[in-house]
């Protein structure tokens, strides 16, 4: 899968959908020049595993404008209980020292702003930002069973009728830095215990799933994108060298693409993954090409079409089953 059920044993971290992260993505928006989409999704075949956010988690869009692989600017989203009156959200964004610290923190951006959980996406605007969360279809798409199957392919898109939890925020560019290239990565983190516990991350799709060994998960989604390159370098090699019969140094120059987990996105050139993330990008034939050593190319899964042209781009929810 893309980041889907990203904790040890193919299930949501902590066993909670609320928490698991399952797809970034990054690209221009589309109503006027100098603006970018950030989107961050979770929780997978929403709401049969879960009806709301976390109210104690922390969700998180960190962006790098130095290329140091460490957060420079930082967009949290928190959450209200349920209630009787639906569920909220605030957006923080902090800068700097603050940026890097895993708590909601620097300036308030909306506050509680009704999450959408019907069929209609609701729109919020301020200072240049567009803002909307809520219930929406999972544009990610793959033939997973036959990926599992010893790619045996089915012609089945698992995610045909998937939704998740969509969280959309369009930037003006000034806002992300002078530089047109940043590094993007998502994060969720738990309050527990009088900690806050970061439980997922990431920006390349589909690398836990195929590079993480079991015991690794939870500690991975506990790392700094900082610390990759040196912590995951030899075992991820080890990987390559299995599934697609890489040399050593070709391996090195092939991870040199994903760690560390920061998707690198350049705003003066086209977005297409790995250069940013658009909804419609074939990542998984991408991952899949990568991870063989090019002997398979595509899972022959199309792009989803339900997305919109307009903010916040994720298409309307499919009907509960």
């Amino acid at each position: 899968m893309s980041h889907h059920l990203s904790g040890p044993n193919l299930r949501s971290p902590r066993g909670d959908a609320r928490l698991d992260l399952t797809d970034l993505f990054a690209f221009p928006g589309s109503d006027a020049s100098g603006r970018t989409v950030l989107i961050m999704n979770v929780n997978p075949y929403a709401p049969t595993r879960a009806a709301e956010f976390h109210p104690d988690a922390v969700y998180r869009i960190n962006i790098d404008n130095d290329g140091d692989n460490r957060a420079d600017v930082a967009y949290s989203f928190t959450f209200s209980g349920p209630g009787t009156g639906g569920q909220t959200v605030t957006v923080h964004r902090a800068t700097g020292e603050a940026a890097r610290r895993h708590e909601a923190g620097g300036d308030v951006l909306f506050a509680n702003v009704p999450v959408a959980f019907g069929y209609a996406p609701d729109v919020a605007e301020v200072g240049g930002y567009k803002l909307s969360v809520g219930l929406r279809s999972d544009p990610f798409f793959a033939d997973l069973e036959g990926i599992v199957n010893n790619f045996t392919w089915t012609g089945k898109d698992a995610m045909a009728e998937a939704n998740v939890f969509g969280i959309a925020l369009e930037v003006p560019d000034a806002e992300l830095g002078p530089d047109p290239v940043i590094g993007v990565w998502a994060r969720v983190s738990l309050h527990l215990d009088g900690q806050l516990i970061s439980v997922d991350r990431g920006a390349h799709p589909s690398l836990t799933a195929y590079f993480n060994a079991e015991e690794v998960k939870d500690s991975y989604n506990t790392g700094e994108p900082a610390d990759d390159w040196a912590t995951y370098r030899e075992a991820w090699t080890a990987v390559l060298q299995h599934t697609g019969d890489y040399t050593t140094e070709a391996a090195t120059e092939t991870l040199k693409l994903v760690l560390p987990d920061v998707l690198r996105y350049d705003r003066s050139r086209p977005a297409a993954y790995p250069n940013g993330r658009t909804l419609s990008d074939d990542v998984t034939s991408a991952r899949l090409a990568m991870v063989s050593g090019g002997k398979i190319l595509s899972d022959h899964i199309p792009p989803h079409t339900d997305l919109l042209p307009t903010f916040p781009h994720l298409g309307h929810p499919h009907p509960a089953e």
